[in-house]
């Protein structure tokens, strides 16, 4: 059950967010200041603190918890189910995590048009990558020796990130009018079925 408290949380982080996603927008990533972003959300910057722990937390959110529900997803999957299509379902429920998709596309443009927001976005997800490991080498048989010696996983979940990021820059480059999981589908495709 959500308590007054939380309703007033989200609240709070909304407006926040709307108020730094504007001025990302108007005067870009590196320009904005959390003073600014502050000032014109109404709180003090300790306050804005509390919500967000960094600036770079307004943009891409609580990496870490996403990374979890990835790897969460991905592990309660049923059994028989491919490596390729947990991982797929893990990145479906990803998309509507958090945010709306016109939400989603803001902030999409922003991580791949800042390259500093681009650089850490990209190093928490190697992180994410890490961690999926052992729940995609579950799901393989393995016949080739020892899981540690085993390129299978890393390179299912290198191919299924790259898919991921590339459906998401041509997502962004055509403004979301094309559909995400439909882009995702079709890189994943590519790779797996080149010709």
């Amino acid at each position: 059950m959500t308590t007054l408290w939380d309703r007033s949380r989200e609240v709070a982080v909304q407006a926040i967010l709307d108020t730094a996603v504007r001025l990302f927008a108007e005067q870009g990533y590196e320009r904005t200041t959390i003073a600014q972003i502050a000032r014109e959300a109404g709180i003090s910057q300790r306050s804005l603190f509390r919500y967000f722990g960094t600036k770079e937390d307004l943009v891409c959110g609580d990496q870490d918890a996403l990374g979890d529900l990835l790897k969460r997803t991905v592990e309660q999957q049923p059994a028989e189910m491919s490596a390729w299509d947990a991982l797929r379902a893990g990145f479906e429920v990803l998309l509507t995590a958090n945010h709306t998709p016109d939400r989603a596309l803001e902030l999409s443009r922003l991580i791949f048009g800042t390259p500093s927001l681009h650089a850490r976005y990209i190093e928490k997800r190697l992180r994410w990558q890490a961690a999926l490991l052992p729940a995609v080498q579950a799901r393989l048989k393995n016949t080739t020796g020892p899981a540690a010696s085993d390129p299978r996983a890393r390179a299912i979940i290198a191919t299924v990130f790259a898919c991921a990021d590339t459906a998401t820059e041509l997502w962004v480059e055509h403004d979301g009018r094309l559909d995400l999981k439909d882009l995702y589908d079709q890189c994943l495709a590519a790779v797996r079925n080149p010709g």
